[in-house]
């Protein structure tokens, strides 16, 4: 089943509206180069992350510049998974994985030249339009036959991402066929405020294109 996670929280009511839409992934963003409003501070993050109920992912977004810097964010935070923009290598997000107490989720464009080291270095991968500060959230849709045939080549789950709307991510969800989909600002009313209609949405629309490719053999 396509999993959705749905990032850039940062208020408690929209975690919770999240929580009440079905999605099984919370992204809160913290320690990133770009600006974004999108963005919440240590505490912020760690009280969102520690609201999240059980049965619920909850998934630390950060950009770091060294094993060490986002080894100490994971360890204030506490999150389940840590999804990693940029900054790292292969080796280093290997070495990351070692270190931390949370599974690793490695952020790439669909066309990067070494898709399969950081697919092998991770838990999973995600496939994002990325800018170029090395950050996603840019609102744009890449190459989803590119992105289905990196689904299909990999053994690690991929994460679609990248210009996912209510309105696209059933077509995204039947071609890719993802382990798992991504929306930040597809689904706000504004810069960092989620649109709770939006978000119930779009998690009702990814799991009915997934049970319609399921019943389809696809």
């Amino acid at each position: 089943m396509t999993r959705v996670k749905v990032c850039g929280i940062t208020r408690r009511e929209d975690r919770e509206a999240v929580v009440a839409a079905g999605a099984d992934a919370i992204g809160v963003i913290n320690g990133v180069s770009v600006d974004t409003p999108r963005e919440v501070d240590d505490e912020t993050a760690a009280a969102l992350v520690a609201g999240v109920p059980p049965l619920v992912t909850s998934v630390l977004v950060t950009m770091p510049e060294a094993v060490q810097s986002v080894a100490r964010r994971v360890e204030t935070v506490q999150p389940d998974v840590v999804q990693v923009h940029d900054g790292l290598t292969p080796t280093q997000l290997g070495a990351l994985r070692r270190r931390v107490d949370a599974q690793l989720v490695a952020v790439v464009d669909a066309e990067h030249a070494e898709i399969e080291a950081y697919a092998d270095a991770a838990d999973a991968l995600l496939v994002d339009s990325v800018d170029a500060e090395g950050g996603g959230g840019t609102g744009e849709t890449h190459d989803w036959d590119r992105t289905r045939e990196i689904v299909d080549t990999l053994d690690a789950p991929v994460v679609l991402a990248g210009g996912l709307t209510p309105k696209n991510v059933g077509d995204a969800v039947g071609t890719v066929r993802p382990f798992g989909v991504d929306v930040a600002s597809g689904v706000e009313a504004e810069g960092g405020v989620k649109d709770h209609d939006a978000v119930r949405a779009f998690v009702q629309q990814a799991k009915r294109a997934d049970a319609a490719a399921v019943e389809a053999g696809r």
